[in-house]
């Protein structure tokens, strides 16, 4: 098995943007079930969501601004790493996601092992 990272963007009802408390609580109900599917099944190796503010470090010159992202639509909203055989099987895997009910994507890349 390999490991892969589905980084979250977009979407229109994450808790800290859902103008509807019952809607973003349907999603959040919807995440915690696929989740929790994919634990059970021995696919979830970890993940978090991700707070919607931060900071980035540019350049050589090591300039801090506020903000990870250049366009609200595009905030990475957390990350999931999953177990698949292969990136197709990864992708198979991330379409029961919940955030493509909320017009949102999903990239998914490999990560790479590291020999230390």
């Amino acid at each position: 098995m390999e490991k892969f990272i589905y980084l979250f963007r977009g979407g229109e009802n994450h808790a800290y943007n859902a103008t509807d408390s019952e809607t973003a609580a349907k999603n959040m109900e919807a995440w915690m079930s696929w989740m929790q599917s994919l634990q059970q099944k021995g696919i979830l190796a970890g993940g978090d969501p991700l707070q919607p503010t931060g900071m980035q470090v540019n350049g050589t010159g090591k300039v801090v601004t506020d903000g990870p992202f250049s366009e609200s639509k595009e905030i990475v909203g957390g990350y999931l790493i999953v177990n698949a055989k292969d990136i197709n099987e990864a992708v198979e895997i991330s379409k029961g996601c919940p955030i493509f009910n909320e017009n949102g994507k999903v990239e998914i890349r490999p990560i790479q092992k590291m020999e230390m």
